[in-house]
C-alpha cells in the first residue's frame, strides 16, 4: 500500500470529480425510503450497542473483521439499499498525514456495502479545504471511490440541505442537514481518529459536523453541546473509526505528529465508539465535554467495555 499520489493521479482524480461536481449539485433522487419532513434521522437498529474492533495488518482487513464482529455487513445493509457514507474529507492532506479517513477503510466499506447487496452507494462529505476537486485528489478517496464503483460528492451546495427540528437539543433546535442522510436507508459514519484543538479530540460524533450546513454556528453557539444536540436528532446506523493512523498533535487538519495504531473501531453505539477512541490517546472519555454530553442525554454507553463483542 503507497499513500503518496502521483502528480498525474492528483491531476486524473481532479478532472474526475469536477465532472461528479456537475452532478452533484444538488440531492440525489436514487433509491432511499426516507419521508420528507422535518425530522432528523436516527438508526433502525434497536437493543443494546454493540462495539468491536479490528487489528489487523491490513486497513481492509481490519475493517472486515471489525465488521464481521458485529454480524457483517448485511445486518445493516439490504438488497437494493440506498447507502449514505461519511468519511473525514475535509482536509487537502496526503492518507498518511492521518488527517482524513484512509482510502483502504473506504475502500473496505464500499466493498462490504456491495457484496451485502446495496443499490445505489454514495461518499459526500462537506469539505472546508478549496478547491474540492484537489482534496478529494491528495486524500485519495476520489481514486478510491472509482476503484469501488461508488459516487463520491463535495457537499458545498446549500441545496443539498434540508432544515430539520431538533425537538431535544438544549442550544440546536434546528438545523440543516444533508437530504442524502435523512433519505438514505442505511448512513455509515466513516470518522478519523485525530486531535481536534478546540474539542481536543474528533471521532464520530464530531464527524457528523460534516453533514450539516454551517459549521460556524455550532462554533459560536457551543460547540460541545451543538455536537452532542445534534446526536439526538441525526445519529448512523453504523460508525467505523479509521484509527489504523492516528493524528496526534496539530489536529485536526495537520500537519502533525502520528501514530500507527493499527485498529479500526466499528460499533453501532456512536458514543461508545468515541469512548473506546479516546483511550487511544490516553484519555478519559469523560474528559472529553461532548462525548460526555452526548452518554448524559442517553445517547449511548460511555463505558464501550460494557459493549465489546471482540
Amino acid at each position: 500500500m503507497s499513500d503518496k499520489l502521483s502528480r498525474r493521479d492528483l491531476l486524473t482524480a481532479a478532472l474526475g470529480t469536477a465532472a461528479a461536481f456537475v452532478i452533484g449539485g444538488c440531492s440525489s433522487t436514487k433509491g432511499g425510503s426516507q419521508p420528507e419532513s422535518s425530522a432528523g434521522r436516527r438508526p433502525k437498529t434497536t437493543g443494546p450497542g454493540k462495539l468491536a474492533v479490528g487489528s489487523e495488518k491490513d486497513a481492509g482487513k481490519s475493517v472486515r473483521a471489525a465488521v464481521a464482529a458485529l454480524g457483517g455487513m448485511s445486518a445493516f445493509v439490504k438488497k437494493g439499499d440506498f447507502v449514505v457514507i461519511k468519511p473525514n474529507a475535509a482536509w487537502g492532506r496526503e492518507p498518511d498525514m492521518a488527517a482524513t479517513t484512509h482510502p483502504d477503510v473506504l475502500l473496505a466499506v464500499s466493498e462490504l456495502c456491495k457484496e451485502a447487496g446495496a443499490g445505489d452507494i454514495l461518499v459526500i462529505d462537506h469539505l472546508i479545504d478549496q478547491p474540492s476537486e484537489m482534496v478529494l485528489a491528495l486524500t485519495g478517496l476520489k481514486k478510491t471511490a472509482d476503484k469501488a464503483g461508488v459516487r463520491i460528492v463535495a457537499a458545498q451546495n446549500q441545496s443539498m440541505y434540508r432544515k430539520i427540528d431538533i425537538p431535544d437539543g438544549k442550544l440546536l433546535k434546528s438545523d440543516e442537514v444533508l437530504k442524502d442522510v435523512l433519505k438514505a436507508d442505511v448512513f455509515i459514519n466513516l470518522p478519523k481518529a485525530k486531535t481536534h484543538g478546540e474539542t481536543k479530540l474528533t471521532l464520530g460524533l464530531k464527524n457528523l459536523m460534516g453533514v450539516m450546513w454551517n459549521r460556524q454556528a455550532w462554533h459560536s453557539n457551543g460547540l460541545h453541546q451543538s455536537i452532542a444536540d445534534f446526536a439526538t436528532a441525526v445519529r448512523p446506523d453504523l460508525t467505523i473509526l479509521d484509527a489504523t493512523r492516528i493524528l496526534l498533535t496539530n489536529g485536526p487538519k495537520g500537519p502533525g505528529e502520528t501514530k500507527d495504531v493499527g485498529q479500526v473501531i466499528a460499533g453501532t453505539d456512536l458514543v461508545a465508539v468515541d469512548a473506546y477512541g479516546a483511550t487511544l490517546f490516553g484519555m478519559k472519555p469523560e474528559d472529553i465535554e461532548h462525548i460526555r454530553l452526548a452518554h448524559e442525554a442517553k445517547l449511548g454507553e460511555i463505558d464501550f467495555a460494557r459493549l465489546m463483542v471482540k
